[in-house]
């Protein structure tokens, strides 16, 4: 797939992307406590933005360090943000949305979707779990489905941002497992799929070489499996 951005997957459900300015963005930053992750990732000294699916300590992982560090910009949904705010994030680094909206940045834009599955952060609830659809100007459309299973409003959210690229949970146990996230990756119809969040610990037995055989047999949809730290995009 031609594009200008560069795609990096840290393990689990954690994202590097460089935009085409430059920018660098991080998804779900689980770094330092998630065991896929290679070393020489696990410390971030430039970042631009992170955003964030859901709650859960693997997706917001080291993100407040991070921001503290770096000076970029978080964004999440709205009580999600207040609890960070409440543990040190900088207020005026945190931006907040909700389901249906969307954030425009300098070469890029980001809208929370719904997705099916729980959050908390600390213990407390922090809102609603979402995806996010990444459009990059003048190029690609990513949708990281977050933690979810299968819901019928993919279809509507592939009709609607029509993503080039789906990063989608197969785990199984606390998401959709292999078989179920491949009906739902071809409910959306992208060009290129993603399998995360599997294989992190014992329960996410997810297998990204089944989720590959059946979505490639149902739909066009190409799966590339990277491993942890691999560039799958630029």
């Amino acid at each position: 797939m031609e594009t200008n951005i560069r795609g990096q997957w840290l393990g689990h459900s954690a994202f590097k992307f460089i935009s085409q300015s430059g920018k660098i963005i991080y998804v779900d930053p689980f770094l330092k406590d998630n065991p896929k992750t290679p070393d020489e990732f696990k410390q971030v000294d430039e970042a631009d933005y992170i955003l964030l699916t859901h709650g859960h300590e693997d997706h917001v992982g080291d993100t407040i360090e991070i921001a503290q560090n770096t000076g970029c910009k978080v964004l999440g949904i709205v009580e999600l943000m207040g609890l960070l705010k409440k543990k040190g994030l900088p207020e005026d680094q945190a931006l907040e949305f909700n389901k249906g909206g969307t954030v425009h940045f300098d070469d890029f834009s980001v809208t929370l979707v719904s997705a099916n599955h729980s959050s908390s952060f600390g213990g407390e609830y922090a809102g609603d779990p979402g995806g996010l659809i990444l459009s990059f100007e003048d190029d690609i459309c990513i949708y990281h489905m977050g933690d979810t299973n299968i819901f019928t409003d993919l279809e509507l959210y592939g009709e609607l941002y029509r993503p080039h690229v789906v990063l989608a949970p197969i785990g199984d146990h606390y998401t959709m497992g292999h078989e179920e996230a491949a009906y739902a990756v071809d409910m959306i119809g992208a060009k290129l799929a993603v399998p995360i969040h599997y294989g992190t610990w014992p329960p996410l037995v997810g297998d990204p070489e089944k989720f590959k055989t059946i979505l490639e047999d149902l739909s066009d949809t190409e799966v590339v499996i990277p491993a942890a730290g691999d560039d799958f995009l630029g």
